[in-house]
């Protein structure tokens, strides 16, 4: 079995998916996040890196969802995962 891993791209356009369906601008989530700028948030969306747990969690809270529903794994990954 392979290591599980997420697809970063894909789990950056899901966050601005969940975002977009909530009608949450980036600076929304800023002010939420309490960050100074939204720097981050753009990175996350562009997939160059991911929230840290406490922000995903944040995250998941302001988006009303699971954490599950905005981590996306690496499709080549998960097809080697037991189902």
């Amino acid at each position: 079995m392979a290591y599980p891993t997420l697809d970063l791209r894909a789990t950056g356009e899901n966050i601005r998916i969940l975002r977009e369906q909530k009608n949450l601008r980036v600076e929304d989530v800023r002010a939420f996040m309490g960050f100074e700028t939204p720097v981050a948030i753009y990175k996350w969306q562009r997939g160059e890196c991911l929230p840290s747990i406490d922000n995903l969690y944040a995250l998941s809270v302001l988006l009303d969802t699971p954490i599950d529903n905005i981590l996306v794994p690496d499709h080549e990954e998960d097809e080697s995962l037991p189902h």
